[in-house]
């Protein structure tokens, strides 16, 4: 058995192609894939954050929203920017998010990916200590909410508050009880992927990884994941570990899906630069009719080894298509796999 969610970066855009012209649009359609995607039995509704682009930026009002829509499906981000972060906000932002869904919260976090514009965290009043890169400022702000999410007090009360205090020191409200053990971390190298082991975080390994050995994406992914698992092993955390690998994959069982996908059949890994200095390795995208998708996932060695594989899905293309989308691969590709 394998969990199957969706994956949404949330786009929008006013041109004559997309079904999502504005950002009440992309909200507004996100919560309804995921109530949707609940209904047809996927297990996930995940979304990808994005600061100064048309795309979903601030996730934790939708996500209370889909939690207080739904019943089951876990709800995600895959994966928040924490050089931009204030994780005491943060940590009661997601808190409340949390309790709505009942306890469905899964949260990811990385240090961040390449952005729209130069050094954006600056606008959001964070900088990085003397000496250190923006990469350890996110890292430190990620262990500072690691470190909060527990729920211990650390905060000295007033002697006259406002309202009555409880004894001892405060902590940030709300609390919710085992979130801390569903925080997740997008790793792009395997050295991140043992880091993140280390802290306690589940893997989030998304569609590309810095280039390590030449090997074929999903080669080099299951690499990051063993990596990962042993990583956790030896650190003894109390609690299982989880990794997620994300994929687009359509199948082609409509002339429409022919048309948006069909050019996609042939497609390979491929090689580039996410900045100046790091070479990543992009996965393919697949797309085929279900029986030669079934053979072809069956060979990629990397969800073979994760627990939960995230669909990529087209946002702009509307609800009705995304649901189609996922029902394809619900229906034709996953009992094949023995997925379900």
């Amino acid at each position: 058995m394998k969990k199957i969610g969706f994956l949404s970066f949330g786009h929008w855009s006013d041109s004559a192609h997309s079904q999502t012209r504005t950002a009440s649009d992309a909200l507004l359609q996100a919560i309804d894939l995921a109530v949707a995607a609940e209904e047809l039995g996927a297990d996930g509704a995940y979304f990808r954050v994005h600061h100064f682009a048309r795309q979903l930026a601030s996730p934790f009002p939708m996500l209370a929203a889909i939690g207080a829509k739904t019943q089951r499906v876990e709800i995600g981000t895959g994966v928040i920017d924490m050089r931009y972060e204030n994780p005491m906000y943060m940590v009661e932002d997601a808190g409340a998010a949390d309790l709505i869904s009942g306890g469905r919260l899964q949260l990811g976090i990385s240090r961040g990916s390449p952005e729209q514009v130069i050094d954006g965290w600056k606008h959001f009043g964070h900088q990085p200590a003397d000496g250190d890169t923006e990469a350890e400022m996110a890292r430190k702000h990620a262990e500072v909410l690691l470190t909060v999410l527990r729920g211990e007090g650390f905060a000295q009360p007033n002697p006259r508050p406002m309202f009555a205090n409880p004894p001892g020191l405060l902590r940030v409200e709300p609390h919710s009880p085992g979130l801390r053990e569903r925080i997740w971390w997008g790793a792009s190298s395997n050295a991140t992927a043992v880091w993140a082991a280390e802290q306690g975080m589940h893997l989030m390994s998304s569609t590309l990884k810095n280039d390590e050995g030449g090997a074929p994406f999903h080669v080099q992914q299951a690499e990051q994941i063993r990596a990962f698992r042993k990583a956790w092993s030896e650190a003894g955390w109390p609690y299982q570990p989880r990794v997620s690998v994300s994929r687009s994959v359509f199948a082609l069982t409509s002339d429409l899906d022919r048309a948006y996908f069909g050019s996609d059949r042939g497609s390979a890994d491929h090689v580039g630069y996410i900045d100046s200095s790091t070479r990543a390795i992009f996965g393919r995208t697949y797309a085929a009719e279900p029986e030669v998708l079934v053979e072809q996932l069956a060979e990629d060695e990397a969800i073979a080894e994760a627990d939960t594989l995230l669909l990529t899905v087209p946002n702009q293309l509307g609800v009705d298509y995304n649901v189609h989308v996922l029902d394809n691969i619900l229906t034709h590709v996953a009992p094949a796999l023995g997925w379900r």
